[in-house]
């Protein structure tokens, strides 16, 4: 879809990334590491200072003490991280079970690993998860479990009580959780993330996976850390070792100087919720139905009263004939459900949000 965009020079919501600048003093930092000749292979499991602050956030925002020598990983981005963890602990004839609509790198990673996806597919709108359904799911083969929360593409948040049913499941098991938290800091109207690292009985059989570009608007850099317990993380820094080695050196650097600063990223909610809500007040100048967005920085909506194309054929007509790129969320379940819904990134600059939303108070 961004091909389709830059071929009709469509403004493009449809790609998760922002359209602007990470942090001044952030872009400053990299160029002092880069003048501090910090351009040589960093260690294998990332620089030392950087997983230092990464524990003490960890601390401070969850409670959990995470040893920075043996439960934190730098990893070339969080898909990295989580095709590493997979293919870890993956092996042929293995399940594992993912929630659809998904991130679409879950499931290709599975299959590489000789895996096998068992889908338990969330209904629009609410994508709610019914625990009990998903404890039939299990299986003698059962060898992983997948959440997202906050969810791409859904922009729904697990809750308190998800987490907690999810720990009783799993319970007397040998199940791993890998628990993909990349927009961890992208959380509204007052809600917390409920990350697997709040709570013991997750995290002792749990990989939580985290990303800077994310936090500080430089998904290009491809850059992010997963956490886990030694035993597990033994694990996975023996595929990382191999497909990586380790992560450009001078960007941890500055990062681990810039996390120092824990305003950057606890002020982030407020940040991403102004943007939301600026996007839905452009929506109700439109014939879309925005469904709730309860964190990330998507915005699914329906478009049911606009067409009735599929949702693919929609989302080329909006960039090639009407000059907004989205994504269809079709192509986020294996089964290509139809549920007349489309993704939009907010990600942007008010400029932009609003030249979109005069192209789209017109359809």
């Amino acid at each position: 879809m961004s091909a389709l965009a830059t071929q009709h020079q469509a403004l493009n919501l449809g790609q998760g990334f922002p359209d602007y600048d990470p942090p001044s003093a952030l872009l400053d930092l990299v160029k002092d590491a880069i003048d501090d000749h910090k351009h040589q292979y960093a260690p294998m499991a990332g620089v030392m200072p950087l997983r230092e602050v990464i524990a003490e956030k960890v601390f401070l925002a969850y409670g959990q003490y995470v040893n920075p020598t043996t439960e934190i990983t730098i990893t070339a981005g969080a898909t990295q991280a989580i095709f590493t963890a997979i293919t870890a602990f993956i092996h042929t004839g293995d399940e594992v079970i993912i929630f659809e609509p998904a991130y679409d790198s879950y499931r290709p990673s599975i299959e590489l690993a000789g895996g096998k996806g068992v889908v338990y597919t969330m209904e629009a709108p609410d994508f709610k998860i019914n625990w009990s359904l998903l404890a039939t799911m299990i299986s003698p083969k059962t060898k992983m479990i997948i959440i997202n929360t906050p969810h791409n593409p859904t922009g729904t948040i697990l809750k308190a009580d998800d987490l907690i049913q999810l720990s009783r499941i799993v319970k007397d098991t040998d199940i791993i959780i890998l628990s993909d938290e990349v927009y961890e800091h992208l959380v509204y109207d007052g809600q917390p993330h409920e990350s697997v690292l709040k709570y013991p009985e997750l995290y002792q059989r749990s990989i939580s996976v985290f990303s800077f570009g994310k936090t500080y608007h430089c998904t290009g850099w491809k850059v992010g850390y997963c956490v886990a317990p030694e035993y597990l993380m033994n694990e996975i820094r023996k595929v990382h070792q191999w497909n990586v080695f380790s992560v450009n050196s001078f960007v941890q650097y500055a990062l681990a100087v810039f996390m120092k600063d824990e305003q950057q990223y606890l002020s982030l909610s407020q940040f991403y919720q102004h943007k939301r809500d600026f996007f839905l007040e452009i929506l109700k100048t439109t014939r879309l139905r925005p469904l709730k967005s309860e964190g990330t920085f998507f915005q699914l909506c329906d478009y049911s009263e606009i067409s009735d194309l599929d949702d693919v054929a929609f989302a080329k007509e909006m960039t090639v004939k009407h000059g907004v790129a989205c994504i269809p969320i079709s192509v986020f379940y294996t089964d290509h459900r139809q549920d007349k819904l489309i993704r939009f990134c907010f990600a942007k600059t008010e400029n932009l949000l609003s030249k979109v939303g005069l192209l789209l108070s017109k359809i």
